[in-house]
């Protein structure tokens, strides 16, 4: 199994919000999840970001690739 740590969104139409999760990484994009490591508020002015960076670490450490989006969040989330 391809791990994979990405978005999956679960807010309003219009008003999107945002897990971060890790899912196999043949499922769809709101398919079953493994793990959830966090939230992603888009809109939110400030704190819209919320990792867990131990487990992320945990992940990554065992295989798991982030997507392109997901490898910018967590950049922004250690400044």
């Amino acid at each position: 199994m391809a791990a994979a740590i990405r978005l999956t969104r679960v807010g309003q139409k219009k008003r999107p919000f945002y897990r971060v999760v890790v899912m196999d990484s043949r499922k769809k994009r709101d398919g079953a999840y493994i793990e959830n490591l966090g939230t992603f508020d888009p809109i939110a002015k400030e704190g819209g970001i919320r990792l867990k960076i131990d487990r992320i670490q945990w992940w990554l450490e065992r295989g798991a690739r982030p997507s392109d989006r997901v490898s910018d969040l967590m950049n922004q989330s250690r400044l």
